[in-house]
């Protein structure tokens, strides 16, 4: 078990980055005044992490608030993600220059292939791969990528993606997946750590009540606990906070096998295996 005592504490990647466990998602935040705002508050909390994606449509206001925010940039982990659409070797390209202009920043931490679009992936690996040589970005990975979307890029790849970003919680705990990606050094992400808010389980209420915490608190802490990043989202300031405040209790091993247990291989999102978009 992972013993993560901060909101400050990192991960290292694969390649030696420092990544914070925990970060702050915005996917579904809209652009404008509530992006920036949450961002805003995520920052004064003391998150350090922020994801976000071409296909949130959001991508101005976080750079906006990170610069109003007086946060230094080497204190900050940006994290986005090459849409669909856009994959491909120069159309890959051309996507990270529009995304880093609209965040204001001239490298981007991480950089993710967002799905595995059959037939692409393997050329916008190639185009990441240069974007990584040339310093424009710290690291780079994938998102939503089964073990066998890892195993075919990895035939002919020069570069092991540092992070494989994928949907998991106690409904969906991904353990071959993440076995998969722990022997092959690439860190995973959970997204949709909340369940999409549907985490009404009696296990979660029982042991909110003992560790005196909310459902997503002792959710969030699951995650952290095996070592997996995690990226609540929420433009709730009060939530924004609450989720941060996982760092002073630690489930026993016996309530982590319990959460473990609820597995049910549920999706809230499509499966990398079938989407269309």
């Amino acid at each position: 078990m992972t013993n993560i005592q901060h909101i400050t504490d990192t991960t290292k990647l694969n390649n030696g980055i420092q990544m914070p466990w925990l970060g702050f998602g915005v996917f579904q935040t809209k652009e404008g005044d509530e992006v920036i705002n949450a961002v805003r508050d995520a920052l004064e909390t003391g998150y350090r992490s922020i994801d976000t994606a071409a296909a949130y449509g959001n991508e101005t206001g976080v750079g906006t608030a990170i610069k109003q925010s007086g946060v230094s940039r080497d204190e900050l982990f940006v994290t986005t993600k090459v849409w669909n659409s856009n994959q491909g070797y120069d159309t890959t390209l051309r996507a990270f220059d529009e995304s880093r202009k609209k965040l204001g920043l001239d490298v981007i931490d991480l950089y993710l292939i967002h799905w595995p679009v059959k037939g692409k992936y393997k050329d916008t690996w190639k185009a990441m791969e240069k974007l990584y040589r040339d310093g424009s970005v710290r690291a780079i990975g994938v998102s939503n990528f089964h073990v066998h979307h890892l195993n075919d890029l990895l035939e002919n790849s020069e570069v092991v993606p540092a992070v494989n970003q994928i949907e998991l919680h106690p409904l969906l705990s991904q353990v071959e997946l993440r076995n998969f990606c722990q022997q092959k050094g690439i860190q995973v992400e959970a997204w949709s750590p909340l369940i999409a808010g549907k985490h009404n389980l009696p296990v979660l209420d029982e042991l909110a009540k003992k560790y005196h915490k909310s459902p997503a608190q002792i959710i969030l802490r699951w995650d952290l606990q095996h070592g997996i990043v995690t990226i609540p989202k929420s433009i709730h300031t009060e939530r924004i906070r609450e989720n941060a405040n996982v760092f002073d209790f630690t489930l026993s091993d016996e309530d982590v096998q319990r959460l473990d247990g609820l597995n049910r291989n549920e999706r809230t999102g499509a499966d990398p295996d079938n989407f269309n978009f």
